[in-house]
């Protein structure tokens, strides 16, 4: 068998980012031919994906991605198991190298990228065995949670992500006039990702949302002795306030707390003879 060299450990960990003893190891168990050292670091790999299955992934980081033009983007949430890899280099850029490849292809879902093939820096690996090689290279799991890929020919799509990557925020606004909505579209995304909304107006809350919030309504007035004449009032009124809660249109703007949402697009549209409107939103916060 020929003598391992230092050199030879480097190379292969300059290329694979592995740890050199692992390096040491595949290229001693292969006796020192680079191209099976490299293809026993990735078998290692898809071996540690496969035991660590079962493991929790909960850390990690909230990614997007938008087009120059603002007319398409991307958000994903990549996990793995501690903050301190979430932090490193190599996981950040292995989230935004899934980014760029989800908004290059629009791909629009975590499951769909999965056969897609990553470029050269990751040597033309599918996203699924990427994902098992990182897994290996970073000794954790490594997930692709999930991904929405938006399409916004009609307008523009801002974002906002918080520092830390752990939350972050995605809109989709119609409009005739994108070049003047840019700075209110990143107020909107602010607003999604700090205020967490989960329909743009009240008619799109799920009715089992409503039945269930008039229920407890119901009963917490009921239990507090009001009469029953007085109950259905208390509802309602307590309903609207939950409203204000969950629909993006009907929430104080972060920017002027005496100001709704829906009043900030109304003076919008007012001063600039625009048209505008919030078609769509995804807000991931980590874990969730």
């Amino acid at each position: 068998m020929s003598q391992i060299s230092a050199k030879d450990v480097k190379e292969l960990r300059d290329i694979t980012g592995v740890g050199m003893m692992d390096c040491k190891k595949a290229l001693d168990e292969t006796g020192g031919d680079k191209q099976k050292a490299i293809e026993y670091l990735r078998k290692k790999g898809a071996a540690l994906a496969a035991k660590r299955a079962d493991r929790d992934a909960r850390e990690g980081m909230v990614c997007i991605r938008i087009s120059e033009d603002r007319q398409s983007g991307v958000i994903l949430e990549l996990n793995c198991e501690t903050d301190f890899v979430a932090r490193g280099d190599v996981f950040t850029g292995f989230a935004g190298a899934l980014g760029d490849l989800a908004l290059a292809t629009a791909t629009t879902s975590a499951e769909a990228m999965m056969a897609l093939s990553l470029g050269d820096a990751y040597d033309g690996e599918t996203v699924d065995n990427a994902i098992k090689t990182m897994t290996g290279k970073l000794g954790e799991k490594i997930e692709l949670k999930r991904l929405v890929y938006c399409d916004a020919k009609d307008g523009l799509v801002e974002a906002y992500v918080h520092p830390g990557s752990r939350l972050g925020a995605l809109v989709h606004v119609t409009t005739n006039k994108p070049e003047l909505v840019g700075e209110l579209a990143k107020d909107l995304a602010m607003q999604v990702a700090a205020a967490a909304p989960i329909v743009t107006d009240r008619t799109a809350v799920p009715a089992e949302y409503i039945e269930k919030e008039m229920e407890i309504y119901r009963q917490q007035a009921l239990q507090q002795g009001k009469k029953e004449a007085f109950v259905e009032k208390i509802v309602l009124g307590r309903l609207d306030k939950y409203y204000q809660e969950v629909v993006l249109g009907e929430q104080f703007f972060i920017k002027d707390s005496n100001t709704r949402v829906s009043d900030v697009l109304s003076e919008f549209r007012k001063k600039h003879d625009a048209e505008i409107d919030v078609k769509e939103f995804v807000r991931y916060q980590l874990g969730e």
